[in-house]
Parts: C-alpha cells; structure tokens; sequence
C-alpha cells in the first residue's frame, strides 16, 4: 500500500521541485575568460567568430556557439534532497563542451504567446485532463481530477526536510489558473506560462517551428560567454547591492517579502539581460531542457574517455535512484530559489522533473537551428 501511495504522490507533486535555483545575468563588456587561473578547471570560453546569419527570428537573439567548460564545483550550502545534500555531484566533473551555433528566445514563452499557441491549434494542456484509473487504479474517484502542483506558504516557520510541507496537489490548477481555479492569468499577459509539462512545452515549440534547447545549449547561452565564475556576472552575489534576478527572499517558506522586486512570480525581463541579451535565464521560473537527466551522466563522459562533447543531447534514457520517474533537466531555478533551503543558484548546477508534472513555478524557452 504504501508503495502504491508513493508511485501516487510521484505522480502529482515535482520531488526534485525545489532542489535547484539559478542567477544569471552578466555584464556585457568584461573579459569574458579573465576569471580563468592555472588551477581552476574552467577554460577559456571560445566562441565561434562566424557572423550570425541574416534574418533574426522575431523575439529570438543568436548564441555563437564555440567552445567551453560546462558545469559546476562549487558545493551547495543549503538542503537539497536527502541523498545530494550540501553537494552538486550531477554537476561535476567540469568538462569541455562544443555546441553550434543557435537561436534562442531572449524571454520565457509568456502567457500571450501560449494563448496564441492554444488558439491556433486547440491544445489541451495534460494539467487539464483528468488522470484515469488505468493510470492510478488505487487512486479514490475524488482525486481523479484534473489540477497541477502548487507552491503553498506556510503559515510560519517549519523544519526544511518535508517539502510535503508546502507542495499541494490543487484541482483545477494549469496554465490558465496556476494557483488553482480561483486564480487568473489576466492581466498577466507578459509573465511566464507555467503549469507546463514537458509534452506542453514540446507541443508549443513544433507549433512555432522551434524546439527545447539542449541542456549544453542552454548552458553556454546562460554563460553569455564568460568562464568560471560562481554566478554569471562574477563572484558576488549582489554586485553593489543589486538584485540580479528573482528568487525568494525573506523567509522560507512562509515569507517572500518581496525584496527583490517582487514577491512570487514576475513578469518577464525585469532584470539585466545577460551578455546574450537573455533575459531570466535564472530566477522567476524554471526552464524545461531536452535531455533526459542522470545524475552520472558528466561521469560517464569522462569514463568514456571523451575529451570534447560536440552538440551533446544527453544520455538515452532517464535514470534517477531517487525516482523511478522518467525526468528531463530542467535549468535556471525559479522564484523558490533562495540560500535558506537550497542554493543551487549557482552557474553550472542542474535541475530536473517527471516529465508528466507541472508546477506554478516551471515555464520554458525555444531554440532554433539556423
């Protein structure tokens, strides 16, 4: 019984949700390979010189491609999940990465441009489709409804070892509702669609003649060329007391008060574009890559003796000891981020999702090939 509550609970509720978090912006001008030393194991990023082809996709910007170190060293100091606590091993080891050139959407894809999509083609999101009893035959008939995960505050300080504590099954939540049926996204025409899956998010990008980036891809783009440091525009945190993205400020999980410009979720390129001219490719929500994820899967380069991955995409098959789910790599953390419960905001860590779940604070970004 409890094995078949569990598979359930796997089901409905993002149990990697809130392992991950993601700043990066950088400032456009610095030597982008200066944070480079003889004992780091980051080299140099090397992007290629090619101009960018003619015609710009509308709400697209061009990522070079080249060269680089992709990945992370730098140990988390929060709690994460059990098993990786205070640690980033499925970031390690560093290694050299090539990726061609590429497109890629300078915004999350916004509620607007979601409708357009849904309009378009009729599309019925998996959040609004009621689970059946062929998928969860120990299921009662009550939870067989349609709904999504919801980030729910506590009413006051809790111990940070049950995310059970603040993560709820809502019926009636999706995109159009992301907190539950009560709420709306009018008026929030230019903030991140959210409570979308990962065949959500596929099914908007064959639409729009795009695709899900890689996470190599979204890595060197979220980089905006620099190599190294701890977050993407250098090693301090809050360069001259700025806020330099959207994460959970105050206390977990019961206060975001909002000291970065906005408590819970905001719209779209309200902080510093990267030097890609990216916006949010950390904070606010996070993003769905194409790779299936393994926590071993930078370790199985190495012990595969490959010395330079070109335009990698990933391992064949989702492998994660902590969830039999089948779960793709999700990057760039989300408004939930924040130094009290996990701080894996830091350039190069990884997140990742069941494939089927959705959340309130999970969105996406296209790619395109020239």
């Amino acid at each position: 019984m409890a094995k078949l509550a569990r598979v359930y609970q796997v089901r409905f509720l993002l149990l990697f949700i809130l392992c991950t978090g993601g700043l990066l912006s950088v400032f456009a001008g610095e030597d982008s390979n200066a944070v480079v030393t003889s004992n780091s194991p980051f080299g140099p990023t090397l992007p290629n010189t090619a101009p960018a082809p003619t015609n710009a996709p509308p709400g697209m910007v061009w990522i070079p491609g080249g060269e680089f170190s992709m990945g992370s060293i730098t140990p988390s100091e929060g709690i994460c999940t059990p098993a990786t606590m205070n640690a980033v091993h499925d970031a390690e080891p560093v290694h050299r990465v090539y990726v061609d050139g590429f497109w890629m959407d300078t915004n999350d894809v916004t509620n607007a441009r979601f409708e357009q999509f849904v309009k378009a083609t009729g599309y019925v999101t998996v959040a609004e489709i009621a689970p059946t009893k062929e998928q969860f035959p120990t299921a009662p008939p009550e939870n067989l409804v349609a709904g999504s995960t919801v980030f729910t505050p506590t009413t006051n300080a809790v111990p940070l070892d049950d995310f059970f504590q603040w993560w709820r099954y809502v019926h009636g939540a999706n995109w159009r509702h992301p907190t539950g049926p009560d709420s709306t996204i009018k008026g929030k025409e230019n903030f991140p669609v959210v409570q979308v899956c990962y065949a959500d998010a596929l099914a908007y990008a064959k639409w729009a003649g795009k695709r899900l980036p890689t996470e190599a891809e979204w890595e060197f783009a979220a980089r905006g060329g620099r190599a190294g440091k701890n977050y993407a525009w250098g090693d301090e945190f809050r360069p001259n007391g700025k806020w330099m993205a959207n994460i959970y400020t105050g206390r977990f999980p019961y206060d975001d008060n909002g000291a970065d410009g906005y408590a819970g979720i905001a719209p779209v390129g309200q902080y510093p574009p990267n030097g890609y001219g990216l916006y949010d490719m950390a904070g606010n929500v996070w993003q769905w890559c194409s790779d299936w994820y393994r926590p071993d899967y930078y370790a199985r380069l190495k012990l595969a003796g490959i010395t330079m991955a070109r335009n990698p995409q990933g391992p064949d098959k989702s492998y994660n000891p902590e969830d039999d789910q089948p779960q793709r790599v999700q990057r760039g953390g989300s408004f939930l981020c924040t130094d009290e419960y996990c701080t894996r905001y830091l350039m190069g860590t990884r997140g990742k999702g069941d494939v089927d779940t959705g959340s309130n604070h999970l969105g996406f970004r296209c790619v395109q090939s020239p």
